[in-house]
């Protein structure tokens, strides 16, 4: 037998999955400006840009990936 979803958990869930966007904005955002900031102190290349942004997308990918994998364990 199917248990139907309480409109609490569902509330939740959806708040959960539109946050998700946001967080990934801010460690995207955050890390390439410190790339940038490594950049221009250290270096005159955008080496340091490159590699952490690429870091932060796939920090990001994780970090969505870890909350729906929580989201389908609460079920």
């Amino acid at each position: 037998m199917e248990k139907k979803p309480n409109k609490k958990q569902a509330s939740k869930k959806w708040l959960v999955l539109m946050n998700i966007p946001f967080q990934m904005g801010v460690i995207i955002f955050s890390f390439t400006y410190l790339g940038i900031w490594l950049d221009k102190t250290y270096t005159g290349t955008n080496v340091f840009t490159i590699i952490v942004s690429l870091l932060s997308v796939f920090l990001s990918l994780y970090n969505v990936i870890r909350q729906v994998k929580n989201l389908n364990k609460e079920d």
